[in-house]
């Protein structure tokens, strides 16, 4: 197996639907294992995500899963995932950004920047900040 670095991103009960959401923007194959496939089903978790991996056919892996029972939530604004790429894939990083960006918050519209490159920065429905940037060559 090839080494891999990709982001794990823990949510609040609702990493199901997040991870759903999330393959409907990059498609690929999600793989979703609840707590109760494991024989956990303390704390009414059984239906809960122990753990959710996304690979896309473009390379990418997300991981993702509720935050563990007896473990706090604490969501924080020190991680934003990356999506970026060349003017070649200029349309596909547009089409994730439209879909990452409804339903959620734009801080940095879509467009071309200073140094010279397509960049915005938003926070989907479920907070967690991605940043699109887009060069031109």
């Amino acid at each position: 197996m090839a080494l891999r670095l990709n982001p794990y991103i823990s949510f609040d009960g609702d990493a199901r639907q997040a991870m759903e959401f999330y393959q409907q923007v990059f498609g690929g194959h999600l793989d979703l294992n609840p707590y109760g496939s494991f024989g956990t089903s303390d704390h009414g978790q059984a239906d809960k995500i122990m753990h959710g991996m996304l690979e896309t056919d473009r390379g990418f892996t997300l991981m993702g899963a509720d935050t563990p029972p007896g473990s706090e939530h604490r969501p924080g604004n020190s991680m934003s995932v990356s999506l970026s790429g060349d003017s070649a894939d200029g349309d596909t990083l547009r089409g994730y950004w439209e879909k990452l960006s409804d339903s959620g918050t734009v801080t940095v519209p879509l467009e071309r920047q200073m140094w010279g490159d397509e960049f915005g920065m938003c926070e989907d429905r479920f907070g967690v900040t991605w940043m699109v940037n887009i060069s031109p060559s």
